[in-house]
């Protein structure tokens, strides 16, 4: 039988249904974090709005009181990066990111790793981390005081990446700071690491939430190797298509795949989301000439963007100005009417969510421009170092509906936010490695 071939919009309807951007949908929060295996975590604030824009009425306290029962947990997970995940699929899952950890310590140290005695190094690590959760700038100098003639920075990363951490919340309404401590990921759950079915059941998972898609594409997400062995392994359990190109492309059988003229609405994604980093050949979601404008190369920051026609079409940021919170929208090309009152709408409803303390929204389309962060990030975004604590709730306060202004838009209805909270005062750029065996040693040197 030939082959079906699947166009790029096809694709990007199919994704987009697994992901839960084709309409928001109703299921407990730790249920929408499996749907979507885990959510990018470099910043505290981002997995927030992810599941804001995929989760109907979702709200931010939620999210920080699982935190805080430790059913959802922030660590090093997919490729080394810190991700949001869920304790039950951390201790299942883990074990098959583990070797992916392991050798990238010797691809990014080289020779230098052939002086460190790994497992003296984690024993140690584990030891001063059970006493208290520490920060890894703490765990460095107890390393240098332990190992003087030491290479400190090579075994910080060995142990990063041979230890299993978690990151403990703090008393931030983001439910982590800027410098977060760590502790041992048994210790802090509790309960022993599974097999969780190995690598086919994590190429399962990743089909269910990104595909259909190439092997290439698994292993770009994953990071784990011997993809396509694991593929011929699954044999019936899996169906095939073509895409424009004539790549094979696997697939759950009974996975959705709406029509390429599907409705997709207006969506904000955060920074870093994982639908635009999910696959190697990323075209299905954004542009190959817009590419180079969301993904910072300097930093290696991926820019938070909105999806209008269920495409990347440029960036977003917020300006907070006193009591004023002003979301700026900048399009990469001219937008339609009735794309900018979406968005308008949608926007108002997002920044009400992240700046709910606000007196003041404003929504600002401004003319698009060379890749850069699209506005300043709302206060609380920065690298602020705080201790560890305990997380607390946040109130709800109303406010004004927001004005829209720039090219001409209609003023944007009043919305009433799906997750109103406090803002946050210290959602930072947390530490941690960032690193898999091939491809991320830049990403993991620059830490």
């Amino acid at each position: 039988m030939p082959t079906t071939t699947l166009t790029r919009r096809e694709l990007n309807r199919a994704t987009l249904a697994r992901q839960m951007l084709l309409s928001r949908e109703r299921t407990a929060v730790v249920r929408g974090i499996e749907r979507l295996v885990a959510l990018q975590a470099q910043l505290a604030r981002p997995p927030f709005i992810g599941l804001w824009s995929r989760l109907e009425g979702f709200r931010r306290e939620e999210l920080v009181r699982l935190v805080r029962r430790r059913e959802v947990v922030r660590a090093p997970f997919l490729r080394g990066t810190l991700h949001l995940v869920s304790a039950k699929d951390y201790l299942a899952l883990h074990p098959v990111m583990a070797p992916v950890h392991h050798a990238a310590v010797r691809s990014i140290l080289r020779d230098r790793a052939d002086a460190l005695d790994v497992a003296r190094l984690v024993a140690e690590a584990r030891a001063y981390f059970d006493e208290e959760p520490r920060t890894m700038d703490e765990l460095r100098d107890h390393l240098a005081a332990l190992h003087p003639e030491g290479d400190v920075r090579a075994m910080a990363l060995a142990v990063r990446m041979h230890l299993p951490v978690v990151q403990v919340p703090a008393e931030t309404a983001w439910g982590y700071p800027g410098t977060a401590d760590f502790a041992p990921a048994a210790s802090w759950l509790g309960a022993p690491f599974g097999e969780g079915g190995g690598p086919r059941a994590l190429v399962l998972r990743y089909l269910a939430s990104f595909g259909p898609a190439t092997a290439a594409d698994m292993q770009t997400w994953s990071g784990v190797s011997g993809i396509k062995d694991v593929l011929r392994s699954l044999g019936d359990q899996l169906c095939t298509f073509r895409d424009e190109r004539g790549r094979e492309l696997f697939d759950l059988p009974d996975a959705p795949r709406p029509p390429a003229d599907t409705a997709a609405p207006a969506r904000f994604l955060p920074d870093y989301d994982n639908v635009l980093l999910a696959h190697d050949d990323r075209t299905r979601i954004i542009a190959g000439e817009h590419r180079a404008r969301i993904v910072l190369s300097a930093n290696l920051r991926i820019l938070p963007t909105f999806l209008v026609d269920g495409f990347v079409a440029g960036t977003w940021g917020i300006e907070r100005k006193k009591a004023s919170a002003t979301l700026v929208i900048e399009p990469f090309e001219a937008l339609s009417r009735a794309a900018r009152e979406e968005l308008a709408e949608e926007g108002e409803a997002l920044l009400r969510f992240v700046e709910e303390d606000a007196g003041a929204f404003e929504v600002r389309f401004d003319k698009g421009g060379a890749a850069k962060a699209p506005a300043a990030r709302a206060k609380g975004d920065g690298a602020a170092k705080a201790p560890a604590a305990r997380a607390k709730g946040d109130g709800a306060a109303k406010a004004p509906a927001a004005r829209v202004k720039g090219d001409g838009a209609a003023k944007a209805k009043a919305a009433r936010a799906n997750a109103p909270a406090a803002r946050a005062k210290g959602d930072g750029a947390a530490k941690a490695p960032a690193a898999r065996a091939k491809g991320v040693a830049k990403e993991q040197r620059r830490r």
